[in-house]
């Protein structure tokens, strides 16, 4: 994984390797600004050559993938033909926390109106009298919005990023419902018929909808096969392995499935059913794109289904981020097999101090300060117990107490009881918590996609 570089002014240079950073950490050179995402800073150089970096973003609802890549060039001498290379040099996914945000919100809204029906339900309802600004979103998707555009700022500020690259729409609705539409340079050619699987790819999990079966090769099949009238649209496709598609054959979904009435009605309300995440993706999407473009630098967008097809072909397994690196036009990409920075979305902290019971009365009451003996519920601490049953170095995200027993939780699990004196803070609290991923396993990564 490339170390981000600052120079003695603290304006980015061009990441450098490991080994190199080390060199200049041991001689002196240069001292460490922060640990995830690795950063140093040069006390010696002011600027610098720099060459093209493009920051890529593979949106989703969970967990959005994040590819730093230098771009170049080759060019046929006989052809004159111009085939972009890309260079990875930092991964990363970052984990939304949404849903957490929206049950917060809906428990919120629960504990208010019972309190309202014990202590003002004499008052007239006042439920109509706040307005939305123009191009409002609600909390959890604005959530995804901020925190994506926020490392796209925190990323411009350790490297220099000259473009941008968004996977602006995970599933092109027109090629879906007209796969015969024509003026769209990316529809036509090879490209054909991916929008159609990676959608049904996201549909039905991946698997088999007759049997379950995951990680084989799977087949598109019409639920009302077309020698009875059935059609291509997609409300109308499904996933199936080899064997329960020759099974099926011709025959209809209900004496198919005539023992399995379960299984029946479920895949005929999935088949009309919409897909929740990619609808959370649509509706932040053009405001992304928007606070995009607000950076100044140049954006470049592309589907889903080109993203599918680029990976495809470059025989790249299924990951977030290498689905980012993914984006957009893309002929080659070296250098993609890196570890993965897992960035968590964790916030800094909850306004309430007080427990709750399950119908809203308070139970207990938490501290007033954030601040135990100076270390913070999310520091990234690193731990030396010299005896008793925790004896051992602890390196990880710290959750404290006012006893000042604090809990660590380390890459192998968490650790309770740590004293404060042990503690060592690295890395204060930023709102996310950090994990480093090992490189892709590529034959069960290509498999599982």
């Amino acid at each position: 994984m490339a170390v981000f570089v600052l120079d003695k002014q603290k304006r980015p240079l061009m990441p450098c390797t490991e080994k190199r950073a080390r060199l200049l950490l041991e001689r002196g050179r240069a001292v460490v600004v922060r640990l995830a995402p690795f950063t140093i800073r040069l006390k010696d150089r002011i600027g610098g050559a720099l060459q093209p970096l493009r920051l890529k973003l593979d949106p989703g609802s969970k967990t959005t993938g994040l590819a730093l890549v230098r771009e170049s060039e080759i060019v046929d001498a006989e052809t004159g033909a111009v085939e972009r290379l890309e260079h990875g040099l930092w991964f990363g996914e970052l984990e939304h926390r949404g849903q957490q945000i929206r049950e917060a919100l809906t428990l919120r809204r629960h504990y208010r109106r019972t309190r309202r029906s014990r202590k003002t339900r004499y008052r007239a309802p006042r439920f109509l009298n706040r307005t939305r600004r123009d191009g409002w979103l609600p909390p959890s998707l604005q959530h995804r919005l901020d925190t994506t555009v926020n490392w796209v700022q925190r990323l411009r500020r350790l490297a220099p990023i000259t473009g941008l690259s968004q996977e602006l729409v995970r599933f092109d609705t027109q090629a879906l419902q007209n796969p015969e539409i024509s003026g769209v340079e990316y529809q036509q050619g090879e490209l054909a018929g991916y929008e159609v699987r990676e959608y049904l790819l996201e549909k039905w999990h991946r698997s088999c909808a007759y049997c379950g079966a995951t990680h084989v090769p799977l087949e598109i099949e019409h639920i009302v096969p077309r020698s009875s009238g059935g059609s291509d649209r997609v409300s109308n496709l499904t996933l199936a392995c080899q064997p329960c598609n020759q099974r099926k054959g011709s025959r209809s979904i209900e004496d198919f499935l005539q023992r399995q009435p379960a299984r029946l009605h479920q895949i005929q309300a999935q088949a009309q059913a919409p897909l929740k995440d990619a609808a959370a993706v649509n509706a932040t999407r053009w405001a992304l794109l928007n606070a995009l473009k607000a950076t100044g630098l140049p954006v470049e967008t592309g589907s889903g289904g080109r993203t599918k097809f680029n990976r495809t072909r470059l025989n790249l397994p299924k990951t977030h981020a290498l689905d980012a690196a993914c984006v957009g036009a893309v002929d080659h990409v070296r250098d993609w097999n890196r570890p993965i920075l897992s960035i968590r979305a964790t916030g800094r902290g909850a306004y309430s101090r007080t427990r709750t019971f399950k119908n809203g009365f308070p139970r207990g009451y938490l501290m007033r300060h954030k601040r135990v003996h100076g270390f913070q519920t999310g520091d990234w601490v690193h731990a030396e117990v010299p005896k008793g049953k925790k004896a051992g170095v602890h390196v990880g995200r710290v959750a404290v107490r006012q006893t000042g027993s604090f809990n660590i939780q380390a890459q192998a699990g968490t650790v309770q009881g740590i004293s404060y004196r042990h503690c060592r803070v690295l890395q204060r609290a930023d709102g996310y918590g950090y994990s480093f991923q090992p490189k892709p396993d590529t034959e069960e990564a290509r498999r599982a996609a």
